[in-house]
């Protein structure tokens, strides 16, 4: 690339962005029991941003495909996710909690989706460095939940708003610092070949077997990341605690994240994309029966490297793959959306099976729904050669500001 990369800047916006992830994923549903809520409602008021991830991100990316002007979009959208997420200080009953939930959670999840299309555009043909980008991601997640854990074991939950607040003026700060995305001209080459506009059966199962496994892969992760907080403290595990083990997931993520671009050149999306899915069936069933064991739910934690990390990786290099680059919007959006059906699902079914089944039973189902992925995968997918693999290295690896 000839301008070089704006490392720095798209890698600042990651960071705020999945910081506001870390200060709503331990301890959004911590916050709804400190109102009161019970275990069925936080489940439904978890969900709620889940399924606006089903509809939000295609609407988004149907506007950004039109318009092009998917920066502009991100930065209206942060904007409107704050003031949202600020009507929280006029009420906070159920229906209320669950209005806010509805509209900030529409405007958060145009943001995404758009920006990997921004980010994938500046990279070019340095596609395989998306990893080392998305990692700051996990930082600013990992340097969230520490400090908040420590935070609310001091202050208590009753400042949790400003909190989140906090954090999102940095998503909305860091979007006006991002260049806009380079126009280049599409290209046909062997290094990035794409489905075509009217795709035949065989070029679109992959995508709909893909999608599939990303929706099982979601709904299994819905006990966990609603109620993984509740349960540890249930276990007498401290917040402090608690924010130290979500961030040993997050650094054994990003750890997965530095080693990515060498693991794309040697190793296909489908091996990948399995090996992902299998360790999470392990993962969620010894989180079920075994998270009173110091030593295996930090085992268990370190598989957060798989089960979000490598998957998520090979998922984008995966929409990479099957869309035309004037498609990508609606390919991140899709990935998006399906993503947002299966976490909905799973945080519905664990709010509903939570305190009828117990923890152990919603987490087994989660390692089943895992299992069923896994299967897909392994019988629904032919061997997915990534495109990095036979990527000569080359362009301008300078990073700049």
């Amino acid at each position: 690339m000839s301008t070089g990369l704006p490392y720095w800047r798209l890698s600042g916006f990651y960071f705020f962005y999945f910081a506001l992830l870390g200060a709503t994923a331990p301890f959004l549903a911590l916050y709804f029991d400190h109102l009161g809520f019970s275990a069925a409602r936080i489940g439904e008021l978890i969900a709620i941003p889940m399924l606006m991830r089903c509809i939000a991100p295609n609407l988004w990316a149907w506007l950004a495909d039109r318009t092009q002007q998917r920066l502009a979009i991100v930065r209206f959208a942060a904007v409107c996710t704050m003031l949202s997420f600020a009507l929280i200080f006029v009420g906070q009953s159920f229906a209320w909690m669950a209005l806010i939930m509805v509209l900030h959670a529409f405007f958060w999840h145009a943001i995404l989706a758009q920006f990997e299309v921004i980010t994938l555009a500046h990279l070019d043909t340095q596609s395989e460095r998306y990893s080392q980008l998305r990692l700051w991601g996990s930082v600013g997640f990992m340097l969230v939940v520490i400090g908040f854990g420590y935070l609310f074991d001091q202050v208590g939950l009753n400042y949790y708003p400003w909190a989140i607040l906090a954090v999102m003026s940095g998503i909305v700060l860091s979007s006006f610092w991002v260049p806009a995305q380079p126009v280049r001209v599409q290209t046909h080459t062997a290094l990035a070949p794409r489905v075509n506009q009217s795709p035949d059966k065989t070029q679109m199962l992959p995508i709909i077997v893909f999608l599939a496994c990303v929706t099982l892969m979601q709904l299994s992760h819905g006990p966990y990341y609603t109620f993984l907080t509740l349960y540890l403290i249930d276990l007498d595990y401290s917040r402090r605690v608690i924010g130290w083990l979500w961030a040993l997931g997050v650094l054994a993520e990003i750890g997965l994240f530095v080693i990515m671009p060498w693991l794309l050149r040697r190793v296909c999306l489908k091996r990948i994309i399995l090996v992902s899915v299998c360790l999470a069936v392990l993962r969620w069933w010894l989180l079920g029966f075994y998270a009173d064991t110091l030593w295996l739910l930090l085992f268990v934690q370190v598989l957060h490297a798989a089960t979000f990390g490598s998957f998520h990786a090979a998922a984008i290099h995966f929409v990479q793959r099957y869309f035309s680059a004037h498609k990508q919007g609606q390919g991140q959006g899709l990935y998006v959306s399906f993503s947002g059906v299966g976490g909905a699902l799973g945080a519905l079914y664990a709010g509903y099976t939570w305190q009828t089944l117990g923890a152990s039973m919603t987490f087994t189902l989660a390692s089943a729904a895992a299992l069923v992925a896994a299967l897909l995968v392994l019988f629904g997918l032919k061997s997915i050669e990534n495109p990095q693999s036979i990527l000569k290295k080359g362009g301008n690896d300078d990073i700049h500001s």
